[in-house]
Parts: C-alpha cells; structure tokens; sequence
C-alpha cells in the first residue's frame, strides 16, 4: 500500500498526504515514495505549489523508523543522489527545498526527528495550535539530529533558541513554536485547513515563472549549503551507533514507542528519565 497519497485539486495545486501505519513513521519506503514525488514535482511543467499534511490527526510524521536497518536505505541510492554523491536521504531533503515549487507543510499531530527534519526542508510551515508538538528529541538518546536541523533551526529562530530545542530534546507545541519560529503561523485547529488551502490556492494563481524567480533568490541568501546536510547525517550514523545510545532506544521500545500509546506522545517527557551515561531509566 502506497504511504502518500497525492491529489491534484488542480494542475497547478497539489495535495500529498502522509498514510503510514498508526503513528506516520517515516521508513526507507518513505523516502522511496518521496523521492519518486520530488522527482515529478522537479519536472512537472504545471504545478506550482504542493501542500503536505496526514491522515492522522495525532501523527503528521511521528520520526524515523529506528528499527529499520540503515542499510536499506543506503542500498535504495537514486539516480540523483549517485550522480550527487550523496546519501540517499540527503538527496532527498536537499531537493526538496530547491523544487521549482513552493512546499507547505499542514501540521497536525506530533512532529519529531526525521518528520521535523523533513517539514524545515519544505517552504512554509502552518500548525494547528492545539494538536501540533514538534521537537527533535534526538540528543535525549545520545545522538546527533542528522536530517539538517542544525543548519535549519539556527536561521529560523536564532541560536539560542536553537539549541534550546535540539538540546533540550522537548515537545513544542504549536503556539510556542510559532513564537519561536519553528513554524510560520499556528491556527485554531477547526481553521487550520481552510487557511492553508486559500494560502496555497492564491499561490496556484500566480504566474509559475515568478514564484521560481523568487524562491531561487531567497535560496541564494538563506539556502544551507550540502556539506551542512552531510556533516549533519554523517554524525548521525555515529553516535546512533554507540552503546549508551542503542541502550536508551532499546528503554524506549520498551515504554511502547512507534505505537499508538503514552510512549509516543510524550517521548519528549521520556527521552529525559535517563541517566547521562546509560540506557535505564532514573
């Protein structure tokens, strides 16, 4: 069953939405999906602007499958990313924010890690104040955020407050983290949908060649460059390696994370009862 369900409203406006599982886990079929997504929006003469949401109210995209061998997704290269020379999932994200398209990220539910990392590579995010939590909580298990927040998250919102979200390892809801810059605009959630498709229906409007003019040159001035994005994954993949780190992962699976459930919703209360230098918890 495919994870992401494209809609065209029009040809110029387009709809994806998120469908994995009961908590939205991104997995190497994700990238898959998402790959084979970016590739049409990359060559599609028409659509101008993608708006990306889910079908979960409580999960737009819960983080990464951590049981998902690292492996699977290094033996997916693309085309792209073998003629880039990069890793699979940093292709992917790197292409994303320089699409010829504006992307939207519609967010509702629980925002984490991967699925944090994936809606700051798009364009402009909106979130429902009442149901969004966003965070990265991977420094909560002893690693590295290797998706390209650190390199996002100090341009959005400043150092500080940066590394107040990456090292904190917390849950952000979406009125805080509209304050914070972590997204454009949160709104009552019952307005939510209606706002963004009137914002993303103006967009569809415009002249194509205009939009790509602009974003091109915003790119220039604010764009991360690719080596942030592979320094980033690279220490990932090393300290998401060490024993402490697979130890805390290992507690987390334990509480009933990447199931529906108190182990999911709250992991940035959990990921905070370990111990500095082991998996178990205080």
């Amino acid at each position: 069953m495919p994870q992401i369900h494209v809609r065209q409203n029009s040809a110029t406006y387009w709809t994806a939405t998120f469908d994995h599982g009961p908590v939205n886990l991104m997995d190497p079929d994700t990238l898959y999906e998402l790959d084979a997504l970016v590739s049409r929006l990359e060559t599609d003469p028409d659509v101008q602007v993608v708006v990306f949401d889910s079908a979960n109210p409580d999960y737009f995209i819960a983080h990464w499958d951590m049981a998902a061998d690292p492996q699977t997704v290094v033996g997916m290269a693309t085309e792209s990313s073998k003629r880039r020379g990069m890793h699979p999932y940093t292709d992917l994200f790197t292409r994303l924010s320089r699409l010829p398209v504006v992307t939207i990220a519609s967010v509702r539910g629980r925002v984490r890690g991967a699925g944090s990392e994936f809606i700051l590579a798009c364009d402009i995010r909106f979130a429902s104040r009442e149901r969004a939590v966003l965070g990265q909580f991977e420094v909560g298990l002893g690693a590295v955020p290797g998706g390209g927040t650190t390199a996002w998250l100090p341009r959005l919102m400043g150092r500080g407050r940066a590394l107040e979200v990456l090292l904190g390892a917390d849950d952000f809801p979406g009125d805080l983290a509209e304050r914070y810059g972590y997204v454009n605009r949160a709104l009552p959630d019952g307005e939510l949908d209606e706002f963004v498709d009137r914002f993303a229906s103006r967009i569809a409007g415009f002249d194509k060649q205009a939009i790509v003019e602009t974003k091109a040159l915003v790119n220039r001035v604010d764009l991360p460059s690719d080596d942030e994005f592979v320094a980033a994954l690279d220490g990932y993949f090393a300290s998401f390696s060490r024993p402490g780190t697979q130890a805390r992962a290992a507690a987390l699976f334990e509480l009933g994370v990447q199931q529906p459930g108190d182990g999911e919703l709250r992991l940035g209360h959990h990921v905070a009862q370990f111990k500095g230098d082991a998996g178990a918890q205080r």
